[in-house]
């Protein structure tokens, strides 16, 4: 499986470079109208909001969906940190990552599939935590209130699992293949309120 090119990930490696340079093109020409004495509107702040979250999203996505590259390519908890920090800003989600200086792309591609599928868990936002100990990965989830999909997270428990996916879940089979892909164990526990993936 290793030795096959991963399609999928070539495919978002390339669809989020070809975006992130408009994106920031429209940022820069944004920039360059409010420092020639633009008045600020309120259609103004709605594009420079909209530039600055699609900007993180396609942050986020090239390394969550994008190819990550050979084995000791690095990652800076700097990095990974601003990504989330700019996804997250002023949405309903606080993240809380809690990992060494420097990382494997490998495992932070991991991880961030892994938000991306508790994500799918907080409807109305909430709180996320990521440690990463000696050997394994531990992410979780808290919210007042879960929507769970059994079908999905049994996906990811049982990998033979057959479940029919759409757009918005295709996080969840991306995960288990790329866990088969590195060669780890998932574990996933569901309860009320609170959801865990460890790796």
């Amino acid at each position: 499986m290793s030795d096959k090119p991963d399609l999928t990930a070539l495919l978002g490696s390339r669809i989020c470079h070809d975006l992130i340079s408009p994106i920031g093109a429209i940022g820069n020409g944004v920039e360059l109208l409010m420092m020639d004495g633009i008045t600020p509107s309120q259609e103004l702040s709605l594009i420079v909001d909209s530039v600055a979250h699609a900007n993180a999203r396609i942050r986020f996505f090239r390394v969550a969906f994008g190819a990550a590259g050979s084995g000791d390519q690095r990652i800076s908890r700097a990095e990974v940190a601003g990504i989330l920090a700019d996804q997250t800003r002023g949405g309903r989600l606080s993240v809380e990552w809690n990992t060494p200086t420097d990382l494997s792309r490998r495992e932070v591609k991991l991880a961030f599939l892994g938000l991306l599928c508790l994500e799918s868990a907080l409807p109305q936002g909430g709180s996320l935590w990521i440690d990463r100990g000696d050997q394994r990965w531990t992410l979780r989830a808290t919210a007042p209130r879960l929507r769970i999909e059994p079908a999905l997270w049994e996906l990811l428990s049982h990998p033979a699992a057959s479940v029919e996916i759409g757009p918005g879940q295709v996080h969840f089979p991306l995960l288990r293949d790329e866990i088969a892909r590195q060669h780890r164990r998932l574990t996933v526990e569901v309860a009320e309120t609170a959801l865990r993936l460890s790796f």
